[in-house]
């Protein structure tokens, strides 16, 4: 199932690059998924200038209309590309930009974004490294930012008062606070990690934007006490999601809750965003937008972050593999 693996990678790649011009790829031979990878990471990186202007507003950043987030997220697929494909030439500028990014004091706030930098924005350049003392910085500054006043908990989408989107609470943020929280619980084997992954999980169940059926909805404002959910579902949501139940499983030696957990949230997502049409299956496809072609820039991305969680989730608990493989690179049919 290897080669399935990287099958996802090569998705996270391509979607992250909005590649459109078709590159043939035989997704069960080794080699070929490679040099497939190594265009997509050759025009993923044109959309980079920073190594070329190399000034303090560029460095480590894609210009409009791409936010400061996505530049996170696009070297966070560099080094998945680099840790599937042995490739090193992009190391020196996704380290470059990654420490270019840091803020003052280490923890990815960056002053400079502050208008654009909400909670998942600042937990996606924390996704890229997991430099543990960078982490757990990032980590104390979202921990801080638990709102118990509204809710009963849970995390802002935004941080800052005067950004839109303030009085919202989102699951792609709270759930980027999970996963980080249980990264740590399984880097450190601190305890503390995990307590808060398992707060974190139980409030956006209690919520309701994590239903029954592991439906992963978007989120719910403050003003109705968060009663009132936006029921869209984005594909990086559940993966980000995923990946931190995932990680949990493999911190607790095999939890049976937290496999419970893993798989209901794999399956579902298996069932929505890998069918379009009922005779369409194995498809990985944005709901919301991508069938009425309504996704704006950010949205063209988040089946990647899907894909590398997937990959990720397939490592550390692998009762899961045989699906995800299927998924990222199902089997041809048979000949009639």
């Amino acid at each position: 199932m290897k080669v399935s693996f990287r099958a996802c990678g090569l998705v996270l790649l391509t979607v992250a690059a909005d590649v459109t011009s078709a590159i043939k790829v035989d997704v069960h031979d080794i080699a070929s998924i490679k040099a497939a990878a190594s265009k997509v990471a050759y025009g993923l990186a044109k959309f980079y200038t920073g190594n070329v202007t190399n000034t303090a507003e560029t460095i480590g950043i894609l210009g409009r209309p791409y936010y400061w987030w996505e530049g996170g997220a696009m070297w966070g697929a560099f080094l998945d590309y680099y840790r599937l494909t042995g490739d090193s030439s992009y190391n020196d500028i996704a380290y470059q930009a990654l420490v270019s990014q840091v803020g003052p004091n280490h923890d990815y706030m960056v002053p400079m974004y502050y208008k654009e930098e909400g909670n998942d924005d600042q937990a996606f350049w924390g996704f890229a490294t997991i430099w543990l003392q960078l982490t757990i910085n990032l980590w104390n500054t979202q921990a801080a930012r638990w709102d118990t006043l509204h809710c009963g908990g849970g995390l802002r989408w935004q941080i800052f008062e005067y950004n839109n989107g303030y009085t919202y609470k989102n699951t792609v943020s709270n759930g980027a606070f999970f996963q980080l929280s249980a990264r740590l619980a399984r880097y450190t084997g601190n305890a503390t990690y995990a307590e808060w992954a398992g707060k974190v999980w139980d409030w956006t169940r209690e919520s309701g934007l994590i239903d029954d059926h592991f439906n992963v909805y978007d989120g719910a404002g403050i003003e109705s006490n968060c009663y009132d959910i936006n029921r869209m579902q984005f594909s990086y949501s559940p993966g980000i999601y995923l990946y931190g139940a995932a990680t949990m499983y493999n911190a607790t030696s095999g939890s049976s809750l937290w496999r419970e957990r893993t798989q209901g949230l794999l399956v579902r997502t298996n069932e929505w965003f890998f069918t379009p049409f009922p005779n369409a299956t194995d498809i990985m496809w944005e709901v919301p937008c991508e069938g009425i072609q309504t996704c704006n820039y950010d949205m063209l991305s988040f089946k990647a972050y899907l894909s590398r969680f997937m990959w990720a989730t397939s490592k550390i608990a692998p009762f899961t593999a045989a699906a995800i493989g299927a998924s990222c690179a199902p089997q041809p049919p048979a000949p009639h």
